[in-house]
């Protein structure tokens, strides 16, 4: 379980670090190309869903890592659950019907979770 965890948790968190660490460095016009949706809601809330994704991708892995506490890994799991809920919530809304990803983004964050209660 320990290995199975680190291989999920870990593409996982390098997956939202890179998108988050995008969402919080780039303009809205970088970031049209590979997300339309973005002209849809405020660069604020833009920069605020890339920092949450940056931050749960450390909380995947630095509290196992340490050692120090399970839950925070288990939170960002299910974290991540519910931001990909909203957000193929959000792609419905706008017409888009590509939401492969954010259903495999669900399911492995829904692994992940479920993994990280081998901890606790």
């Amino acid at each position: 379980m320990n290995i199975a965890y680190w291989i999920v948790a870990g593409a996982l968190a390098l997956f939202y670090l890179y998108g988050g660490g995008v969402k919080v460095v780039r303009g809205r016009d970088r970031l049209r190309p590979m997300m339309a949706w973005v002209d849809s809601v405020p660069m604020p809330a833009v920069r605020a869903i890339g920092l949450v994704e940056v931050l749960g991708a450390a909380g995947l892995v630095l509290p196992p890592l340490t050692g120090i506490a399970a839950w925070p890994a288990l939170a960002a799991a299910v974290g991540f659950v519910v931001l990909q809920i909203a957000a193929t919530g959000v792609h419905l809304r706008l017409g888009d019907r590509r939401v492969a990803l954010n259903l495999v983004l669900i399911a492995a964050g829904a692994a992940t979770a479920w993994l990280a209660t081998t901890w606790l």
